[in-house]
């Protein structure tokens, strides 16, 4: 039985074929039923300059003052050299007050498909969640967004302000030898091309890859983006979407470089520990599935986590639910293992 014959059509979805979707856990798809209506639509070229203007209005950017959270993180908004032609690139740095010491790195990317989010909005979650019980410093970067700005620009800007940060380590408290690039959904996707890209030319070194239901694969057609089609909020065709604004005319290119979707390489020996999680019913499980198992056939280190009945996003929609505590307690334990075992 060759099974891509019988993948559901992303106009038809799964019903009409016989192949089903796994449901989405209860206390999960409960997240979802507080969503306006137009928040579940499918990204689409239509809407995407409102889902942008919505989008910058439902993620404010809290102030430096505000992240500061009265005295306890040491905030700062730094403006660093961007990449070679293009604009200076805005980092937003943060730790735990009064810690001395170079603290090791978590250097992250937001979400948002690469059209949408900034680096503001995370930094709460950040340092509650990691810098504070981790004594870890973060640095969130503001990359430029599609369509505006094409594939190599979100990429260049990320990796300009972590070979920066890299360099000016000293200065900043923070340890050169301790440093975890990590990211949700096109923040994954960014930080698995920046560990591609330090393997390849010459660092900085890394010594993890947080990878949250990642976005690798701009072909779009495993099983399951046709498997939730119409189903996940983040189905096949606002995946599409996403990676179409983001690469321009080389969108589906034979010949697309592994930095710009990294589930295009064909190489992933040497790549510094993953951590990579999915959800079982969402557009992206498969090419996740997919890179650890690829990570593990080149002799690699990739701790996978399928969250049962969770759909992209779902820590975000429903933060309160059982599975979502879960995922953030694995990658807390996941970071603290890999930071004490690099002492």
């Amino acid at each position: 039985m060759n099974l891509a014959d019988d993948m559901p059509s992303p106009e038809t979805g799964p019903a009409s074929t016989g192949w089903h979707a796994p449901p989405f856990a209860p206390e999960l798809a409960a997240g979802l039923s507080g969503l306006a209506e137009g928040a579940r639509e499918p990204l689409t070229w239509q809407n995407l300059a409102e889902r942008q203007e919505r989008d910058a209005v439902a993620r404010p950017r809290p102030t430096v003052r505000e992240l500061r959270a009265e005295g306890r993180f040491e905030v700062e908004e730094l403006c660093v050299p961007g990449p070679p032609g293009g604009p200076e690139v805005t980092l937003v740095s943060g730790r735990p007050a009064g810690i001395a010491g170079p603290l090791p790195l978590l250097y992250y990317m937001h979400g948002g498909g690469m059209i949408t989010g900034n680096a503001w909005s995370v930094l709460p979650r950040l340092l509650r969640e990691w810098a504070l019980p981790l004594e870890l410093a973060v640095v969130s970067v503001e990359y430029r967004l599609a369509p505006g700005a094409q594939y190599p620009a979100a990429l260049d800007d990320c990796r300009a302000g972590l070979a920066w940060v890299a360099a000016h380590a000293a200065g900043l408290g923070i340890d050169a030898e301790r440093v975890v690039v990590g990211g949700k959904s096109a923040g994954g996707g960014l930080a698995a091309a920046l560990a591609l890209l330090a393997r390849d030319r010459g660092g900085p070194p890394l010594i993890g890859q947080l990878l949250l239901y990642p976005m690798l694969d701009d072909r779009n057609d495993t099983f399951s983006s046709h498997q939730m089609a119409g189903i996940d909020p983040w189905d096949r065709t606002s995946n599409a979407t996403a990676w179409q604004a983001a690469l321009g005319g080389r969108y589906g290119a034979a010949d697309l470089p592994p930095y710009a979707a990294p589930a295009r390489a064909t190489d992933l020996s040497g790549l510094p520990p993953a951590y990579i999680e999915v959800g079982s019913a969402e557009t992206l499980r498969d090419e996740d599935v997919g890179y650890a198992q690829a990570i593990w056939r080149a002799g690699g280190q990739a701790e996978l986590h399928v969250w049962p009945g969770a759909f992209h996003g779902f820590d975000t929609f429903a933060p309160g639910a059982a599975l979502s505590q879960d995922a953030r307690d694995a990658r807390t334990r996941w970071l603290r293992r890999i930071l004490t075992r690099t002492r």
